[in-house]
């Protein structure tokens, strides 16, 4: 197999690193630059025709895309330790978690590093004011997020799941932007503070 991906900020080729660094599968990374738009030529293209990253390469050439699909496929692979989820209950209850961080939170942070960061401006046009409307609407679901933890959970869909490794990663992406997790949001923080503590976040 072959995993294209990218370097840290991007945080979708980070989340299948850390899902293979808790899964101690040795899978290297093939890096396709971002940076130099080498994601968008024909040859990757070829691989993923929306011109994304990660994309995973199977032995007789059959290509998985989207970071969650990839690790779906990993975990069929190695089922242990689980991370999607052994029983039915378990797996909706992650699955709920991914989709709440990816539609609640990861829109209106990608939203903002679209419309309102300096690093994509040459990219697309910018409708800045959209931009920076994201910014209160990220705030608001940190604040929800907050609440949710205030439960006393150390994860978010019960053990250690995928669901920590994507939400993991889109705030620490939030960082990168400039949409900081606010001090405040004390059970947000605490568990950030975990997810970093593991040996993976470093991936």
């Amino acid at each position: 197999m072959i995993l294209y991906g990218e370097r840290n900020p991007a945080p979708n080729p980070r989340r299948v690193r850390i899902f293979l660094a808790e899964k101690g599968i040795d899978l290297p990374e093939t890096r396709v630059s971002m940076r130099e738009r080498e994601h968008k030529s024909p040859e990757h293209k070829a691989r993923n025709s929306l011109g994304q990253l990660p994309t995973l390469e199977l032995d007789d050439g059959t290509m998985i895309s989207e970071s969650v699909s990839i690790c779906r496929y990993l975990e069929g692979i190695k089922p242990e330790p689980s991370l999607f989820g052994a029983t039915p209950l378990e797996q909706a209850t992650i699955d709920m978690w991914i989709r709440r961080v990816e539609f609640q939170l990861m829109t209106p942070i990608g939203m903002y590093w679209r419309h309102a960061h300096p690093f994509t401006a040459a990219l697309l046009t910018q409708h800045k004011d959209f931009g920076e409307s994201n910014r209160a609407s990220t705030a608001a679901v940190l604040g929800w997020l907050d609440r949710e933890l205030s439960d006393g959970r150390d994860y978010l869909a019960g053990d250690y799941s995928m669901a920590d490794i994507v939400g993991q990663t889109t705030l620490d992406f939030a960082d990168f932007v400039g949409l900081e997790t606010p001090p405040d949001l004390t059970h947000v923080a605490a568990w950030r503070a975990r997810m970093a503590a593991r040996p993976s976040a470093a991936a």
